[in-house]
């Protein structure tokens, strides 16, 4: 130990000056050190030098070490009559008073280590508590913890953390570093050792594991082990598993930095698994939704959940395709927030009366018998034949389209009436007549602008949910999936940009599966032709160009994804993953 390291002169000379005030005149003290002066008064090398010098010394220690001594001596040689009485006291109260500024010192300095480390700790401590509660899914904890435990602050160079599997409930190993896979760390599942940990909820270092009757090598060449169970919500819910294959030094206060983290993490997985039991609720409660609207209408059951998972599809092709979007990328939580908006688009239609949702014909099959009747009857009066007319009228009333020829006949039977009794009695109706001239589709104008009402009164409803911040734009992409990029859509008739791209996507799967799938009034077209109606449609500036180019290219692997979401049932976690 160097003294002046320790002890500054601004602490030695009030110190000499005192001793030397209790000396007789002609003394001098030293502080000396491997033969050096560290710090005089009254004395220089060569006073020490003379070997007949009257002399006395006192040695101080620190730490059980003779660091120096302290000599008091005469300043001008041996001079019997002026020998000082107290030298040898006034040594070794030197002696004892730079012991005391040496122990101080020590205490000062262990204590501003002690600080120091105690901020490093912190700091690591808020860096990790930030990393901890980055995310609200179980697994992200577990992984930032284990990263966490890699950064270098403890000298294992190997850990694994396992948690609870949510369908076994058995702990499954779910991130880990260092070689902690080569060396197959996962094996200390099967381990008393880990039985053991997970039933006290207490950590524990083991630095010679081989001693330690709850191993049995489960994990050959492993050494010594730090590990710490995980609690959320008062659960355990996994263990953490610090090990290493040297001779490392594992003290208590990396148990204790752990148990922290560990802490940290038990209270981020317990708000994770709050927050994914609400999501969970949150999930089934839209999904039963959706169920519920398309089971109205057996002809759209499963409509919803197929828009959602096309959706989806898409967005991850428009993600990979750096040619027609180079800028656009959908992450996580917008791949949720579609496939929610696809699952949800349709609930507006809560409020449509099953009549005209479920209408499968231009008019009731008991109003056209009543117009038979009519017909036969009129026939019966007149003698002009009615039963082709009517079958006509019958294949009219089931037609999507209108061919000049059956408006024509619609138009004739109109012209006709029912005399009898003084009374006139038209063999179509006004209603009847306007329903069979329709020239598309089976709904009267009243009807389709009821129809027409549903995005709108979806956006209604859904707009009173409070939607996690990653779904808060769902309500408007719902709205919007009517719309047309030409202004012809509904219900606000927007524009171009107007329209969100999450929107665009939505309104593009909605017509492929609504023309692939039998309807009431239709049957279902093969893709070739659903394709060929998404491309005559983006040519007349209705949908996007773009999308459809996209949607049309990758359509087989669109398809595949779709089915593969289907059969897996897996929508928590939906990720950006290749469909090419």
């Amino acid at each position: 130990m160097v003294l002046r390291r320790f002890l500054r002169s601004f602490d030695i000379t009030p110190l000499l000056t005192k001793a030397r005030s209790l000396l007789e005149p002609g003394w001098g003290i030293a502080v000396v050190q491997a033969g050096r002066m560290h710090a005089s008064l009254g004395l220089d090398e060569e006073h020490l030098q003379h070997a007949d010098a009257a002399r006395f010394s006192a040695p101080f220690v620190s730490n059980g070490c003779v660091l120096g001594h302290v000599i008091v001596a005469e300043k001008d040689g041996p001079r019997s009559h002026r020998a000082s009485s107290n030298a040898q006291q006034v040594a070794e109260f030197v002696a004892a008073s730079l012991e005391m500024l040496l122990h101080q010192d020590d205490a000062r300095r262990a204590l501003a280590s002690d600080t120091l480390q105690k901020y490093r700790e912190l700091s690591l401590l808020h860096r990790a508590t930030v990393g901890l509660n980055a995310s609200l899914r179980l697994r992200d904890v577990g992984r930032a913890l284990i990263g966490e435990c890699s950064s270098g602050a403890l000298p294992t160079e190997m850990g694994m953390i396992f948690l609870r599997d949510n369908d076994s409930n058995s702990p499954v190993p779910i991130a880990s570093f260092g070689p902690a896979e080569e060396r197959h760390l996962e094996r200390f599942l099967s381990s008393t050792l880990f039985q053991d940990l997970m039933r006290t909820g207490k950590g524990e270092i083991i630095s010679d594991l081989v001693a330690d009757p709850r191993w049995h090598d489960e994990v050959p060449g492993i050494t010594s082990i730090l590990a710490v169970p995980i609690v959320a919500a008062e659960n355990r819910v996994g263990l953490l598993v610090l090990a290493s294959a040297r001779d490392v030094a594992l003290e208590a206060n990396h148990l204790q930095y752990v148990n922290t983290l560990a802490s940290v993490a038990g209270t981020a997985m317990g708000n994770a698994v709050h927050f994914e039991s609400i999501q969970t609720l949150l999930k089934a409660l839209l999904q039963a939704l959706a169920t519920a609207i398309d089971a109205r209408d057996l002809f759209t059951a499963g409509h919803s959940h197929r828009v959602a998972r096309l959706a989806v599809a898409l967005a991850k092709a428009v993600h990979e395709d750096h040619f027609h979007f180079p800028r656009v990328s959908f992450d996580d939580s917008a791949l949720t927030e579609i496939y929610y908006a696809g699952l949800l688009h349709d609930v507006g239609k809560i409020g449509v009366r099953e009549q005209v949702l479920t209408k499968s014909t231009r008019l009731p099959n008991d109003q056209m018998d009543l117009i038979g009747m009519r017909m036969a009857l009129l026939s019966e009066i007149s003698g002009a034949p009615w039963n082709a007319d009517f079958e006509m009228l019958k294949r009219i009333n089931s037609s999507d389209g209108l061919t000049r020829e059956q408006a024509s006949l619609v138009v004739e039977v109109a012209k006709q009436e029912l005399n009898a009794y003084g009374l006139a009695m038209p063999i179509l109706s006004e209603v009847e007549t306007l329903a069979l001239l329709l020239p598309r589709g089976n709904l009267l104008p009243e009807e389709r602008k009821e129809i027409e009402r549903h995005p709108a009164e979806s956006y209604r409803i859904l707009q009173h949910i409070p939607f996690p911040k990653r779904m808060r734009d769902l309500p408007e992409i719902i709205l919007q999936h009517h719309e047309r990029l030409d202004g012809s859509g509904y219900p606000a008739g927007l524009k171009g940009d107007e329209i969100s791209l999450m929107a665009r996507i939505l309104m593009i799967v909605d017509i492929y599966d609504a023309v692939t799938m039998e309807r009431h009034y239709k049957p279902a077209l093969p893709r070739e032709e659903a394709l060929q109606i998404l491309h005559r449609d983006a040519a007349q500036g209705k949908l996007d160009q773009q999308l459809v180019a996209v949607f049309a290219r990758h359509i087989e692997a669109i398809e595949r994804e779709s089915q593969r979401m289907a059969q897996e049932q897996d929508f928590d976690s939906l990720s950006v993953t290749t469909t090419k």
